[in-house]
Protein backbone atom coordinates (compact mmCIF):
# COMPACT_ATOMS: atom_id res chain seq x y z
CA UNK A 1 0.00 0.00 0.00
CA UNK A 2 0.91 3.73 -0.59
CA UNK A 3 1.75 5.69 2.46
CA UNK A 4 1.75 9.07 3.53
CA UNK A 5 3.72 10.67 6.43
CA UNK A 6 2.98 14.41 7.47
CA UNK A 7 4.44 16.07 10.01
CA UNK A 8 4.93 19.45 11.46
CA UNK A 9 3.13 21.85 13.56
CA UNK A 10 0.13 24.22 14.07
CA UNK A 11 2.22 27.46 14.47
CA UNK A 12 -0.73 29.66 15.65
CA UNK A 13 -3.28 31.58 14.73
CA UNK A 14 -3.66 35.77 13.94
CA UNK A 15 -6.33 38.14 13.02
CA UNK A 16 -9.06 37.55 15.60
CA UNK A 17 -10.20 39.72 17.58
CA UNK A 18 -9.62 38.62 20.55
CA UNK A 19 -6.42 36.94 22.65
CA UNK A 20 -6.86 34.00 24.65
CA UNK A 21 -7.14 31.43 22.36
CA UNK A 22 -6.81 27.47 21.35
CA UNK A 23 -7.44 25.07 18.53
CA UNK A 24 -9.25 21.63 18.20
CA UNK A 25 -7.73 19.98 15.20
CA UNK A 26 -9.10 16.51 13.19
CA UNK A 27 -7.87 14.71 10.25
CA UNK A 28 -10.54 13.30 7.64
CA UNK A 29 -9.98 10.93 5.48
CA UNK A 30 -11.98 8.67 2.93
CA UNK A 31 -12.52 5.07 2.99
CA UNK A 32 -9.86 3.95 1.45
CA UNK A 33 -6.85 5.56 3.99
CA UNK A 34 -6.17 3.59 7.24
CA UNK A 35 -4.51 5.12 9.97
CA UNK A 36 -0.85 3.52 11.08
CA UNK A 37 0.39 5.68 13.56
CA UNK A 38 -0.34 8.88 15.08
CA UNK A 39 -3.79 10.75 16.24
CA UNK A 40 -6.38 11.37 14.32
CA UNK A 41 -7.90 14.49 16.84
CA UNK A 42 -6.50 16.83 19.14
CA UNK A 43 -6.38 20.54 20.82
CA UNK A 44 -3.66 22.96 21.15
CA UNK A 45 -3.09 24.93 24.69
CA UNK A 46 -4.75 28.41 25.06
CA UNK A 47 -2.00 31.21 24.26
CA UNK A 48 -2.73 34.61 25.44
CA UNK A 49 0.20 36.57 23.89
CA UNK A 50 -0.02 40.46 25.68
CA UNK A 51 1.80 42.38 23.21
CA UNK A 52 2.00 40.43 20.04
CA UNK A 53 -1.43 39.72 17.55
CA UNK A 54 -0.35 36.30 17.12
CA UNK A 55 -1.27 33.46 19.42
CA UNK A 56 1.33 30.76 19.49
CA UNK A 57 0.70 27.10 20.02
CA UNK A 58 3.15 25.03 17.78
CA UNK A 59 1.28 22.42 18.68
CA UNK A 60 3.08 18.81 17.02
CA UNK A 61 1.19 16.95 14.38
CA UNK A 62 2.52 13.58 13.16
CA UNK A 63 -0.17 11.55 11.22
CA UNK A 64 1.24 8.36 9.29
CA UNK A 65 -1.42 6.80 6.99
CA UNK A 66 -1.61 3.78 4.13
CA UNK A 67 -3.76 3.97 1.27
CA UNK A 68 -5.29 2.20 -1.52
CA UNK A 69 -6.38 4.74 -3.64
CA UNK A 70 -6.36 9.18 -3.67
CA UNK A 71 -9.74 9.16 -3.32
CA UNK A 72 -10.24 11.24 -0.21
CA UNK A 73 -7.18 12.71 0.55
CA UNK A 74 -6.43 13.44 3.92
CA UNK A 75 -8.37 16.92 5.17
CA UNK A 76 -7.27 19.20 8.45
CA UNK A 77 -10.33 20.39 9.90
CA UNK A 78 -10.23 23.37 12.51
CA UNK A 79 -12.02 24.97 15.16
CA UNK A 80 -10.55 27.68 16.92
CA UNK A 81 -12.07 28.72 20.13
CA UNK A 82 -12.08 32.08 22.99
CA UNK A 83 -11.29 31.80 26.06
CA UNK A 84 -12.46 34.32 28.48
CA UNK A 85 -11.53 35.73 31.93
CA UNK A 86 -13.80 33.10 33.25
CA UNK A 87 -12.97 30.34 31.60
CA UNK A 88 -15.98 30.09 29.42
CA UNK A 89 -15.21 28.85 25.64
CA UNK A 90 -16.57 30.67 22.67
CA UNK A 91 -16.40 29.33 19.04
CA UNK A 92 -14.11 31.86 17.07
CA UNK A 93 -14.13 29.88 13.86
CA UNK A 94 -14.33 26.72 11.37
CA UNK A 95 -11.60 26.19 8.55
CA UNK A 96 -10.19 23.28 6.85
CA UNK A 97 -7.01 22.67 4.33
CA UNK A 98 -6.09 19.91 2.44
CA UNK A 99 -2.90 18.28 3.36
CA UNK A 100 -0.44 18.74 0.32
CA UNK A 101 -0.34 16.10 -2.16
CA UNK A 102 3.81 16.76 -3.02
CA UNK A 103 5.91 15.98 -0.66
CA UNK A 104 8.51 18.76 1.25
CA UNK A 105 8.02 21.36 3.78
CA UNK A 106 4.56 23.60 2.86
CA UNK A 107 3.82 26.40 4.90
CA UNK A 108 -0.10 26.39 5.02
CA UNK A 109 -2.55 29.79 5.77
CA UNK A 110 -6.38 28.83 6.94
CA UNK A 111 -8.90 30.72 7.02
CA UNK A 112 -11.52 30.66 9.15
CA UNK A 113 -14.95 31.17 9.44
CA UNK A 114 -18.10 31.06 12.00
CA UNK A 115 -21.74 31.39 11.46
CA UNK A 116 -23.63 34.30 12.05
CA UNK A 117 -27.09 34.16 13.44
CA UNK A 118 -30.08 36.75 13.04
CA UNK A 119 -29.60 39.74 14.93
CA UNK A 120 -31.26 38.67 18.16
CA UNK A 121 -28.88 36.36 17.99
CA UNK A 122 -25.62 38.29 17.73
CA UNK A 123 -27.34 40.32 20.37
CA UNK A 124 -27.85 37.83 22.46
CA UNK A 125 -24.10 36.44 21.99
CA UNK A 126 -22.80 39.87 22.61
CA UNK A 127 -24.58 40.09 26.33
CA UNK A 128 -24.53 36.00 27.13
CA UNK A 129 -21.69 34.71 25.46
CA UNK A 130 -21.38 32.02 23.24
CA UNK A 131 -22.49 31.96 20.09
CA UNK A 132 -23.93 29.62 16.74
CA UNK A 133 -22.38 26.32 15.90
CA UNK A 134 -22.63 23.89 13.71
CA UNK A 135 -24.72 20.84 14.44
CA UNK A 136 -23.34 18.43 12.18
CA UNK A 137 -19.45 19.15 11.77
CA UNK A 138 -18.89 17.37 8.24
CA UNK A 139 -20.43 20.72 7.08
CA UNK A 140 -16.90 22.49 7.59
CA UNK A 141 -15.12 20.33 5.18
CA UNK A 142 -18.06 19.18 2.67
CA UNK A 143 -19.71 21.69 0.51
CA UNK A 144 -23.17 20.11 0.35
CA UNK A 145 -25.26 22.71 2.30
CA UNK A 146 -22.70 25.25 3.56
CA UNK A 147 -23.81 27.26 0.60
CA UNK A 148 -26.84 27.88 2.90
CA UNK A 149 -25.31 28.93 5.97
CA UNK A 150 -24.55 33.01 6.88
CA UNK A 151 -21.47 33.51 8.18
CA UNK A 152 -18.58 36.04 9.03
CA UNK A 153 -14.96 35.71 7.84
CA UNK A 154 -12.86 35.34 11.11
CA UNK A 155 -9.01 35.07 11.67
CA UNK A 156 -6.22 33.00 9.80
CA UNK A 157 -4.49 30.04 11.25
CA UNK A 158 -0.81 28.85 10.10
CA UNK A 159 0.63 25.44 9.60
CA UNK A 160 3.85 24.21 8.83
CA UNK A 161 3.39 20.71 7.21
CA UNK A 162 6.04 18.03 6.34
CA UNK A 163 4.33 15.53 3.69
CA UNK A 164 6.54 12.34 2.81
CA UNK A 165 4.88 10.22 0.03
CA UNK A 166 6.59 6.58 0.09
CA UNK A 167 5.75 3.60 -2.26
CA UNK A 168 3.13 5.72 -4.68
CA UNK A 169 5.47 4.59 -7.57
CA UNK A 170 4.81 0.82 -7.34
CA UNK A 171 1.10 1.72 -7.84
CA UNK A 172 1.65 3.99 -10.79
CA UNK A 173 0.75 7.49 -8.70
CA UNK A 174 4.09 9.82 -9.89
CA UNK A 175 4.58 12.54 -7.45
Amino acid sequence: MAEVHVIGQIVGASGFPQHSLFCKWGVHTGGAWKLLSGLREGQTQVDNPQNEEMAAWSHPIDIHFATKGLQGWPKLHLQVWHQDSFGRCELYGYGFCHVPSSPGLHELQCVTWRPVGSWQDQLSQLFIGGGLQLKNSDLIYSGADRYRLHTSAMGTVHLQLGVILRHFDRYGVEC
